[in-house]
């Protein structure tokens, strides 16, 4: 693919780690200010990690780091909590700087950019000097941290888009069957079928489908579709040269996408799909599994929660993964970097407490572990990480999707059609690899 040539060595133009990779992380509907864990026993290897969390994944990340310290007297980890909006160009400004943290959290779709300008280590060697076995986590999330055949970074996780329900609700119109899960037929006409039955039967101020009519949302949602139509999900040609979204396969998507909001099974003007539906006014809402851990605290609402529907040829949905990474660091010591192995490996093996965040584990044992089996909800989706459609891993990547983004709020309010919006997204796209 072109300008993914991956070199040993920082160079200075880490371009695109802007404010719009904030937007697709999914990590939390907050943001907190930076923060950071107590400072660690003198004696101790000092690890300083930084992560971009807010919110319930902040306090149940934090709970593990503590538990770490705990186990290890000989390690301290020193968490350094960021502001989400802020984080990716704080982490670019560290490392270029020489003040890099010893590991940091780094999502998937951020990964092709430090990866070719150097800003991470390629974790091979330090993988089998720590007798980190790659074959203990599951194929998505090694597919989400692996570049030419070479691991950059542990997985911690799967998040994808699922689709959360109002029992109450889904009971009142008819579809919901003697488990409490959904009823509901294939195709665009079983989903439409379905929506419609819901609206028929709850009161005027309830969105059938909650969804926002800006951001990212609706680009989560088509791409989703898209990749679930047989021969879809195509996004670049074979060099990786040029966009080739403008097809009948992503038109036809986008045209299903378009047709919720004009329908208005999706209401107009959503300014938090969350909020709406944690209140008890949406009756179904799509969006990504970090909702689970928030959606729970509340005791008044009677919700479940299935992978996002199969609408098409095969089931598919838009995903990320939060990765731990070790930032280039000239002067690390061995030392050091062994720790930092073993505080990663440690994290992902732990992926249970992690989990009740919402996510699903990269670690096939924490998977199948008691502790994970226990928890609510999790097992109801945590199969649909096996077929997962994450971004292609382009360095420009997050500043197409902001181009997407434009286009689809553009024919979201009426300003063009589905076909226009694929067209100039195509167009504009493309003008920037031929840069």
């Amino acid at each position: 693919m072109r300008g993914l040539s991956f070199r040993p060595y920082l160079t200075a133009g880490l371009s695109i780690i802007i404010a719009a990779s904030l937007t697709l992380t999914g990590c939390s509907q907050n943001h907190n200010d930076a923060s950071a864990s107590a400072e660690p026993k003198a004696s101790a290897i000092q690890l300083n990690y930084w992560t971009p969390f807010s919110g319930g994944d902040n306090l149940f990340m934090t709970e593990m780091v503590d538990q770490f310290n705990k186990e290890h007297e000989d390690i301290q980890v020193v968490q350094m909590n960021s502001r989400l909006d802020d984080y990716y160009s704080r982490l670019r400004t560290a490392i270029l700087s020489g003040n890099a943290p010893d590991v940091a959290i780094i999502h998937a779709s951020s990964l092709p950019q430090f990866v070719q300008n150097g800003y991470i280590e390629d974790l091979s060697g330090p993988a089998q000097e720590a007798g980190l076995d790659w074959n203990v986590y599951n194929k998505a999330g090694m597919k989400a941290v692996s570049f030419q055949g070479k691991p950059y970074a542990v997985p911690l996780d799967t998040h994808m888009l699922v689709m959360y329900y109002n029992k109450t609700f889904l009971e009142q119109a008819g579809v919901l069957d003697a488990q409490g899960k959904p009823v509901l037929q294939g195709g665009e006409a079983g989903f439409n079928h379905f929506l419609q039955q819901i609206k028929q039967s709850i009161p005027n101020d309830v969105a059938p489908l909650a969804q926002p009519s800006t951001r990212i949302d609706a680009v989560w949602l088509w791409w989703s579709l898209y990749n679930q139509i047989q021969g879809g999900g195509k996004f670049y040609n074979a060099e990786g040269t040029r966009a080739v979204l403008n097809n009948p396969a992503a038109l036809k998507a986008l045209n299903y996408v378009e047709e919720l909001y004009k329908s208005k099974l999706i209401p107009p003007n959503i300014p938090d799909s969350f909020k709406l539906f944690n209140e008890g006014k949406a009756a179904v809402l799509i969006t990504g599994v970090w909702a689970t851990g928030a959606l729970e605290k509340n005791d008044a609402l009677n919700f479940g929660v299935v992978p996002l529907p199969t609408i098409y040829d095969k089931p598919a949905a838009w995903a990320d993964s939060h990765t731990l990474a070790i930032p280039s660091q000239h002067d690390m010591s061995q030392e050091k970097r062994d720790a930092a192995m073993l505080f990663m490996k440690w994290l992902a093996e732990h992926g249970a407490k992690w989990a009740e965040a919402g996510h699903v584990p990269s670690a096939s044992a924490v998977m199948d572990s008691d502790a994970f089996q226990s928890l609510d909800y999790r097992s109801d989706y945590a199969a649909a990480a096996n077929s997962v459609a994450f971004w292609p891993k382009h360095t420009k990547q997050h500043s197409f999707i902001e181009v997407i983004i434009r286009q689809f709020e553009r024919m979201i309010y009426g300003q063009q059609t589905p076909e226009q919006a694929l067209q100039a997204t195509e167009k504009q796209i493309n003008l920037e690899l031929s840069k």
